[in-house]
């Protein structure tokens, strides 16, 4: 039974591989009702990302697409265009990663969604937008980390820089996707009209650039590699204790205060090098080296004990392995057991997010490719069974 609140709302999703998916799955766990469209010969680039695969399954596209029906449809034939307009009509929602310009090469213009459509929110996502010396060039979650500068501040202060170990600007570009379609269906239910979202990766990669782009825009200061540590909060990073290395973050004076004490160190808090979280900044480099020769005596697990006591922010760096099977990630359902038609009971993510008075819950495992393309033509597009064994002979589903 489905009780999200975003029930009755139903989405188009013409997205492949990261920053959709995973908008639309979402979507899904909130309620929605998800149409993926996918090629009829291959369909989501990611069915084929591996290994590792269960029973032919990749695991990157079990890990993003729940919550969805697949419908294939060729999208370059005038039937499978047709078809499209139909689905259009009967939803809230078009969510497409195409390059720009594809869908009004296909008839799709603005002013065609705006006559025909008008209750259609439309949501495009882009590797630059259409405008500037890159407009229309796709775009690459690695290529974008590099070119926002992002990879310049990330990895070791001396060392090459480094990307994060997931696509984290497909990712953000995913989340921003369904804020803003969210957005979009509340101004709907004001003004009776739907509107068109534009978002970029490359957008979206310089907004990640946070306090780093503000401290160089305000300050004009030019970022550099810190390696974990952070470029405006000392101590704030990972520290080498007898056994391996703690992560650390003091983030105000009177968590400083208290985590001095605990390194047997009650001076350091009034020390006018190291009173203050400015001066802490400035004097980083002897400072770490002191708080480092403390955390030698000591084990992890024994500073933890000793820091979490004194609520003083502290973690262990644990492999991903640790992160899943935690308890914490058990008692917050973030790992789950699920049945898959194919690949039978596999485990996958949870839902991050829950509401008090709706669910938000996983309704349908990731579709096999074209699994519901009969069962939605007939409902939604009106289409006799006749009809739909044409269009397969034909290669359009």
């Amino acid at each position: 039974m489905n009780n999200g609140a975003l029930k009755g709302i139903r989405v188009i999703d013409l997205t492949r591989i990261l920053a959709g998916p995973i908008c639309t799955m979402n979507l899904g766990d909130m309620g929605a009702e998800i149409i993926k469209i996918e090629n009829p010969d291959r369909g989501d680039d990611t069915r084929g990302w591996g290994p590792p695969f269960v029973e032919g399954e990749a695991a990157y596209f079990l890990g993003i697409n729940r919550n969805k029906r697949s419908v294939t449809l060729n999208l370059k034939d005038e039937e499978g265009k047709k078809i499209l307009h139909s689905l259009l009509k009967n939803a809230d929602v078009l969510i497409e990663n195409f390059k720009a310009g594809t869908l009004c090469r296909w008839g799709f213009t603005p002013e065609w969604v705006e006559e025909n459509l008008p209750q259609l929110i439309h949501c495009s996502i882009t590797g630059y937008g259409d405008k500037g010396p890159k407009g229309g060039m796709p775009g690459y979650d690695f290529l974008l980390q590099a070119e926002s500068g992002l990879m310049s501040i990330t990895g070791d202060k001396e060392g090459r820089p480094a990307k994060l170990g997931v696509a984290i600007v497909d990712v953000c570009t995913g989340q921003y996707a369904a804020m803003t379609i969210l957005a979009a269906l509340n101004s709907r239910n004001n003004t009776k009209k739907g509107q068109r979202i534009d978002l970029s990766l490359f957008n979206t990669s310089l907004s990640m650039l946070i306090n780093v782009a503000s401290n160089y825009l305000v300050g004009k200061q030019t970022p550099k590699r810190y390696g974990n540590a952070h470029p405006n909060i000392v101590p704030y990073s990972d520290f080498k204790c007898s056994d391996g290395y703690i992560a650390i973050a003091v983030g105000n004076d009177s968590q400083f205060c208290r985590f001095a004490e605990c390194l047997e160190k009650p001076e350091w808090a009034i020390n006018e090098l190291y009173k203050t979280n400015a001066q802490r900044v400035i004097n980083r480099i002897d400072l770490e080296k002191k708080i480092t020769s403390v955390l030698l005596k000591k084990t992890i697990k024994d500073w933890l004990i000793l820091f979490e006591g004194n609520n003083i922010p502290a973690s262990k760096i644990n492999s991903v392995r640790e992160a899943l099977e935690s308890e914490q990630a058990s008692v917050n359902e973030m790992v789950l057991e699920e049945n898959h038609p194919v690949a039978g009971t596999y485990r996958t993510l949870g839902i991050p997010f829950k509401f008090s008075k709706t669910s938000a819950e996983i309704n349908l495992p990731p579709p096999l490719l074209g699994a519901d393309t009969d069962d939605v033509l007939m409902k939604l597009v009106g289409l006799k069974p006749e009809k739909i064994t044409k269009l397969r002979e034909d290669k359009i589903i």
